[in-house]
């Protein structure tokens, strides 16, 4: 008969803990790049927002009537 051999890993504890801080390092990371990627969306929306609110703006401090055209929202 075969003999069947299995490997052990025999890891020390400060190797166990080693791989813990990598993993954390990555979740960090992946928890920082969401927040970013979050301000960014955020950020965007809001330049388009106040960007159309200006043209508004500016359309009724120039005297005009139909400003109300502007407010409707684009396709």
């Amino acid at each position: 008969m075969a003999r069947m051999f299995r490997l052990h890993s025999h890891r020390t504890d400060a190797e166990l803990l080693e791989e813990a801080r990598e993993a954390n390092v990555r979740t960090n990371a992946l928890a920082g790049f969401a927040v970013v990627l979050a301000v960014l969306v955020i950020s965007l929306f809001l330049v388009k927002r106040l960007h159309d609110i200006s043209h508004v703006e500016d359309c009724l401090l120039a005297g005009r009537v139909n400003c109300d055209l502007l407010v409707i929202p684009r396709r």
